[in-house]
């Protein structure tokens, strides 16, 4: 038997009995307990997570864990946890009551992708494929910016056919983002775009950004 990890908790309460939980360091993992032989690809078990992520950040907000971790030992949990213990924690106290949400826009025109074997400089070539990357036209960056309510947000280029913005939201906020996201929808109608959540903590738990 193993267990497909879900997200980080503050609380256990936060957990149970929805999933079960693994203490980790000063935080709780929530997971859904498979067969060791069951393939993570598996179409009903995607099914059954998906559920209960959905129903753990009903109940409270949580760092979600990239798909596909999973242990069998309580050891496991403690070791996947162990550079991030502090900062999640402090994450999940100062946004107890916020959750994500992503925009995705495709581009208009895809730029190309650049050919390594096209550049003896791998600089020259870091160079271009950053210059292929997407983008979205100013006006209608300008008026997410305006429109969608938001503490945070990010930009980032995904590839060179889409460009994502995700924020950091008010759970009270949600349905003023969504209208908001009508209303991009009417103004720019030549423009497609899908806006998508809420989400767990993802992109603003990675210290990365």
């Amino acid at each position: 038997m193993k267990l497909v990890i879900i997200g980080a908790h503050l609380h256990r309460h936060d957990v149970e009995p929805l999933a079960e939980a693994v203490a980790a360091g000063e935080l709780w993992l929530s997971g859904v307990g498979v067969a060791d032989d069951q393939p993570l690809g598996d179409r009903d078990l995607l099914l059954r997570v998906a559920k209960t992520r959905a129903e753990l950040l009903d109940r409270a907000t949580f760092i979600a864990i990239r798909y596909g971790f999973s242990i069998r030992d309580p050891s496991e949990a403690a070791a996947k946890c162990a550079p991030h213990p502090s900062r999640w924690r402090r994450l999940l106290v100062d946004h107890r009551g916020d959750v994500e949400m992503t925009l995705n826009i495709a581009a208009a025109s895809p730029r190309p992708r650049p050919d390594r074997q096209n550049f003896t400089s791998g600089a020259d070539y870091l160079r271009a494929l950053h210059a292929s990357n997407a983008e979205v036209s100013p006006t209608f960056r300008e008026a997410v910016d305006a429109r969608i309510p938001c503490l945070e947000r990010r930009w980032t280029a995904r590839d060179n056919a889409s460009v994502e913005m995700a924020a950091l939201v008010r759970r009270d906020d949600v349905p003023a983002v969504f209208e908001a996201g009508v209303a991009l929808k009417r103004d720019f109608p030549e423009v497609p775009f899908l806006l998508s959540g809420p989400w767990p903590l993802e992109v603003f738990a990675d210290d990365h950004q």
